[in-house]
């Protein structure tokens, strides 16, 4: 019974996933299946919430699951983000398939099977389990980038997006290969005790590092492993974006955190001079610079939010480097930035689906001119969502943006800190001026508008994400507080 309980969030997903996939089958009405795979997915929420309040060691033994799956508050925290990602996508889609003629059942079991994969691999205590969960999630977004069947540029997305995810996921299968080759274990913390002290003598050992550390930050889609990311997110149906953007991002942050814990989180790993920390400060540089620069210049809205996505990877990433000096403080953080990140983007790709009706998109800047003026109540909410990535007080973006250069600081990183400050300045560019386009523009005569769509499922997303950032903005604390617990692997 202790172990159903403990499962009980991957359960619920799982046997939803495949009930779902027969009621497709034998059903014709498929107008609720939006709405049932979201009230899965809070409901898998609900019952991680549940087990964080009734404690862990109330459950039992729980051993014998370990080490495939470690069932502490870090993986509960990380079942609540995916599971919130999730169903914010699955109403998204109930509203955006419908509207573009795309209404088919298999979206909704894609993005279970998804997010269950994508829960087993924030999970994983080992490296079997790590592989399952990262290509059962894998599989699924593929298949829902490809889903608009008709548009070139949606399988263009999806073929890059598995060709190259296919590469990484081979050369993360290989790095651990050599790491069990060299450790004779694929547990995670097995591999850890046996990789003590032995950065400078096991080059099988440093190889097979490098090769998991690329592997996962492709799937993080940091420069300059990021050349999947604005093709896929631009042909994928915008709900599917959505995921990818918060569900597959922050279960690959989880595994990131996972695997530099209890792999190599010993003093000769994170040491400056011989360890992984001037790694994953150089991604962050890279990330966030490249990013916020290449943004600036793009004319699709949707195009510039994927490369948005990539930058805020090098925020967080500036956190995952500060756990050389101050794990508990930094790893929080990094997971409070995840969950601002993950409300904010989840309602800016929902609030960009909202703009456009079938045939009158909202893709380029042009399009949303003089939107402030004609439906004063959709830019609004597009204006709450883009200020709050950009860090703008009191949004969930400005202190997710405020703990972790905190971090940064606390550690003495300040060089990071600094050159963070400076993007998060240039990235302020392109989000307002989505804003300018919106509220000072009008459209020059007989150019096309964009036209608002009318849903429940997408204007019941755009609320729960809303209130999610006014909340993390205004009572920062309470979140916080969630974090720190979580943020301490392992521990239960």
């Amino acid at each position: 019974m202790s172990l159903a309980l403990a499962l009980s969030p991957l359960l619920v997903v799982g046997i939803a996933a495949l009930l779902l996939m027969l009621v497709e089958a034998f059903s014709t009405r498929r107008g609720g299946l939006a709405l049932g795979a979201a009230v899965v997915l809070f409901s898998a929420a609900a019952f991680a919430g549940a087990l964080w309040m009734l404690g862990l060691d109330e459950l039992g033994d729980i051993s014998s699951l370990r080490p495939w799956l470690v069932i502490d508050h870090f993986t509960l925290f990380f079942d609540m983000l995916l599971c919130l990602g999730g169903a914010l996508a699955a109403l998204l889609g109930g509203g955006y398939l419908r509207e573009h003629r795309l209404e088919r059942g298999e979206f909704y079991a894609l993005l279970l099977f998804a997010t269950f994969g994508a829960m087993v691999l924030a999970a994983a205590g080992d490296a079997l389990t790590l592989f399952l969960g990262l290509e059962t999630m894998s599989i699924g977004a593929y298949a829902m980038t490809a889903f608009r069947r008709a548009s070139p540029r949606s399988a263009e997305g999806a073929l890059k997006y598995f060709l190259l995810s296919s590469f990484a996921a081979a050369i993360l299968l290989y790095g651990f290969a050599l790491l069990y080759g060299a450790t004779g274990h694929t547990d995670l913390t097995s591999i850890g005790a046996a990789a003590r002290s032995s950065v400078s003598h096991n080059p099988l050992l440093v190889l097979g590092a490098v090769l998991v550390l690329i592997g996962i930050v492709f799937k993080v889609s940091a420069v300059p492993f990021h050349a999947w990311t604005p093709d896929a997110y631009e042909g994928a149906p915008t709900p599917a974006t959505t995921f990818m953007a918060v569900a597959v991002k922050a279960s690959a942050f989880a595994m990131l955190l996972r695997v530099l814990a209890f792999s190599f989180g010993d003093e000769a790993w994170t040491s400056w001079a011989s360890g992984w920390p001037p790694v994953m400060a150089t991604l962050a540089v890279l990330t966030m610079t490249v990013a916020n620069l290449v943004a600036g210049r793009q004319e699709s809205v949707k195009r510039m939010l994927a490369y948005s996505s990539i930058a805020h990877a090098g925020y967080a990433l500036v956190g995952v480097t500060s756990l050389i000096r101050n794990p508990a403080e930094a790893g929080a953080s990094v997971l409070y930035y995840l969950l601002a990140y993950s409300v904010s983007t989840a309602g800016a790709f929902g609030t960009l689906i909202l703009c456009g009706s079938y045939g009158r998109e909202a893709v380029s800047y042009e399009d949303l001119s003089g939107l402030g003026r004609r439906h004063p109540a959709v830019a609004l909410a597009f204006s709450l969502f883009l200020i709050s990535l950009a860090g703008v007080p009191p949004t969930a973006g400005f202190f997710g943006k405020w703990f972790v250069f905190k971090a940064a600081i606390d550690g003495g990183l300040y060089w990071l800190a600094i050159v963070a400050f400076v993007n998060s300045v240039i990235a302020a560019y392109y989000y307002l001026r989505v804003l300018v386009y919106m509220y000072m523009r009008e459209p020059a005569a007989g150019a096309a508008v964009a036209v608002p769509m009318r849903s429940g499922y997408v204007t019941a997303a755009l609320l729960v994400s809303a209130a999610l950032v006014l909340a993390l903005g205004l009572t920062p604390t309470r979140y916080l507080d969630v974090a720190v617990r979580a943020a301490s692997l392992g521990s239960g």
